[in-house]
Order: C-alpha cells, then sequence, then structure tokens
C-alpha cells in the first residue's frame, strides 16, 4: 500500500469513526438530556485513562515481563539504541518477556516509560537481521504513538456500549413508570450497543492500518527491512502455531492473548489459520510473484475484517512491493 494511500485510508476510517459518534451522541443527548449521559461518559473515559496507566505493569505481570539489565545481551541493546537513534525518539527500555511465544510488543505509559519488550521465542526462533526488523517494527509504534492513539480511538466504541447498556438496563429494569416513560429505552439501547459494534470495526481497521504503517517504519530504518521483515514474520507465524499447539489446553488457556494482542507484531490468536495460509510459501521457496498471485478468500477477508492485525499475506505483499526485490 502507499504511503499517500495509507495516510488517506487512515485519516478517512478516523472521519468516519469521529463523525458517526459525534452524530450519534447528539441524537441521544437530544432525546434522554445530558446528566446520565455525561456521567457515563466520564466514568468511561475516567476508566480509560487509569487503565492506560496502570497496563504495563499488568502486561508485565502476565507475560513475566523483566527489564534487561546493563550488559546483559548487549548486541540487543545496541541495536535498540541505534534504531531509536534513527527513529529520532529516545531509547525505550529494553524488556525480555519470558514465555516461549515467539513475539515482540511496544507499550508504555507517562508512568512507566516507553517500553519495547522481546520474548525469549523470538530471540531463539529468528535470526539478528529479523530480531532488528522486528525491533524497527516496534519501533515505529512508539514514534507514531500508536498506544495513545489506539486508546483514543478504543474509547468511543466503549463509551456506545456502555450508553446503549444504561439505557437497556433503565429500560428494563426501571421501574413500571420508568419503562412507562421511557417506553424505547430498551430497543435504543440495544440499538446503541450494536453501534458501538460498528465503531469497533472501524476501529479494528485503524489497527491494522497502523501496523502496515509500523512495517513501512522498519523498513525504512533497517537495511534491507522488508525482507527481514517478511521472513521474520513468516517465522513468527509458523513457531507460534507449533508452539500453541504443543501447548497442553490448560496452558493455553491460561496464556490467553485476547486482552493484549493488539500489542504484538503478529497477532497469536490466528498464528495457526496464518501459517496454513503461508504452507505453500514455506514448502515450496517460491519467488515473491507466487506469494503475490495467492488468492485470498472471503474467509480470509472476513478473520482479517475482526482481527487487529493484517492478513499475514496480505502484508507481505505490502513488505515486497516495498523491497521492490524478489523474496530471497
Amino acid at each position: 500500500m502507499e504511503l499517500w494511500k495509507l495516510r488517506l485510508s487512515m485519516v478517512a476510517t478516523l472521519a468516519v469513526i469521529f463523525g458517526l459518534s459525534t452524530l450519534v451522541f447528539s441524537l441521544v443527548l437530544t432525546w434522554a438530556g445530558t446528566f446520565n449521559l455525561l456521567t457515563i461518559g466520564i466514568l468511561v473515559v475516567t476508566f480509560n485513562i487509569v487503565q492506560w496507566l496502570i497496563a504495563p505493569y499488568l502486561v508485565g505481570a502476565i507475560y513475566k515481563v523483566r527489564e534487561m539489565k546493563q550488559g546483559e545481551n548487549p548486541r540487543l541493546q545496541q541495536m535498540v539504541a541505534d534504531l531509536s537513534r534513527k527513529s529520532g525518539i529516545n531509547t525505550p527500555k529494553l524488556m525480555l518477556a519470558q514465555i516461549p511465544m515467539p513475539n515482540a510488543f511496544a507499550y508504555g505509559s507517562p508512568i512507566s516509560g516507553s517500553r519495547v519488550a522481546v520474548t525469549q521465542g523470538l530471540l531463539s526462533n529468528l535470526n539478528e537481521g529479523e530480531v532488528e526488523a522486528v525491533l524497527g517494527h516496534e519501533l515505529g509504534h512508539l514514534k507514531h504513538r500508536d498506544v495513545q492513539v489506539m486508546m483514543v480511538v478504543s474509547f468511543l466504541p466503549a463509551l456506545c456500549y456502555y450508553i446503549g447498556y444504561s439505557l437497556l438496563l433503565s429500560g428494563m429494569f426501571g421501574g413500571r413508570q420508568s419503562r412507562d416513560n421511557n417506553g424505547g429505552g430498551a430497543l435504543i439501547g440495544i440499538a446503541f450497543m450494536a453501534f458501538s459494534w460498528v465503531l469497533n470495526l472501524f476501529t479494528l481497521h485503524v489497527s491494522r492500518l497502523r501496523e502496515y504503517y509500523a512495517d513501512r517504519h522498519s523498513v525504512s530504518v533497517v537495511d534491507n527491512g522488508a525482507n527481514k521483515l517478511s521472513t521474520g514474520l513468516a517465522k513468527i507465524v509458523h513457531a507460534s502455531a507449533r508452539t500453541r499447539k504443543s501447548m497442553p489446553r490448560q496452558q493455553q488457556e491460561s496464556q490467553s492473548f485476547n486482552g493484549f494482542k493488539s500489542l504484538f507484531i503478529a497477532n497469536p490468536e490466528t498464528a495457526q489459520a496464518d501459517s496454513e495460509a503461508l504452507n505453500y510459501f514455506e514448502s515450496n521457496r517460491k519467488l515473491v510473484d507466487d506469494i503475490l498471485a495467492k488468492k485470498i478468500t472471503f474467509g480470509d477477508r472476513l478473520i482479517e475484517a475482526l482481527s487487529t492485525h493484517p492478513n499475514i499475506v496480505k502484508r507481505l505483499r505490502a513488505l515486497q512491493e516495498l523491497s521492490g526485490n524478489p523474496y530471497a
């Protein structure tokens, strides 16, 4: 995807989210008055801010993250420092997530500061050049302030949902007089909750665009970054599928990634499907033209529409377009 198209799509999607939200909020405020809805809005805003501030510590606890000490893996530390300088940002804290799943993620808050984490599985499965390209992607998220952007965008669907939920409960359990005075409240609440789901689809689209944007950043700061990131992503997908498949079911459930999967460079929940999509490429080692010729099915597009990350084949195609060279 060309840069101007990527930016235009991102701006257009954000305009739809904020435009539709403003319109619907205005209609509901006119119908229901402002006090209760504003109270809900304040509560949701407060909840999102608190969640943002403490999220790094939750992530650290869930994924067994610790800060790499000075002198530990100096090559990796230097790599992060060099890429940060090229990216024009302050060097974030380098963290190690002690889980076997190969992945990486950038996160942080005003309290914790910016952080970039790699997993033990990533360091075990990728070579140095591929790790560098993955880190370039994660630093792209920090440079573009994607954590903050997605927090703001995700706030609107959440607000719609809780307003709808409040109207639904008020209409159903507000007493007979309340039900008589607000006969349509429950229906409006259901409609509002459905609208939050529609907004969430646009939010997921923004998330996928930010992934493409971070991929482009990696290509801009890493030599031969497009091919390195392509091979890195392919290895992450296959290794993730193998790791999850080998885990006992109980352990898979205990290491659920649903809550924070948007942080990762690749979605671990779709690793099996992505791995199957890449089997043709993996087994035949064809050039990039064979990857580009692979047909994206309706099922692939539907799964992508409900995902925080782009379809892996589409993502590799975009990277190869940036490289201008056949896949090696």
